[in-house]
């Protein structure tokens, strides 16, 4: 890893600060030529209030295990927000790296690849080895964030 690197994953945990969820507090962020383009943290979309605001996880209550059925959650992934902001105010993504303070899941990684980011630099693990086969068959650059 080189200073850059360093650099953009302090940046992506400081973020990662931001998040309304009670259970896992995630940044992402968006990079090319050295720039940020965007930035992501889970959250619940506009005007849906996030598990702060309703005081408990529904992933919680219903006793949802890590890395499954991430459909049943307020928040938008970190990656999720990061592309989106991206796409709401037209920034070309395409060719950037992503940093992200955990493993995309499954369905962040599709949208990666979609997007067109070439690399992606996470620093803690996942349960999700779908997403990882997926950047593999994509050609999509994975590295674990190592100081």
């Amino acid at each position: 890893m080189d200073k850059w690197d360093i650099r953009f994953m302090e940046l992506t945990e400081q973020v990662g600060t931001w998040a309304s969820c009670l259970r896992r507090k995630v940044g992402a962020i968006v990079v090319k030529d050295n720039r940020v383009m965007t930035t992501g943290y889970n959250g619940a979309p506009a005007g849906i209030q996030s598990c702060i605001e309703r005081g408990k996880c529904l992933r919680i209550e219903k006793n949802i295990e890590s890395g499954t059925h991430a459909e049943l959650c307020y928040a938008a992934h970190a990656e999720q927000n990061a592309i989106i902001q991206a796409a709401k105010y037209g920034v070309n993504i395409g060719g950037a790296t992503l940093y992200c303070t955990h493993q995309p899941c499954v369905i962040c990684a599709k949208m990666i690849i979609n997007a067109g980011i070439e690399r992606v630099v996470y620093k803690e693990g996942y349960p999700d080895e779908f997403s990882m086969e997926l950047f593999r068959e994509a050609g999509t650059k994975v590295e674990k964030f190592e100081e």
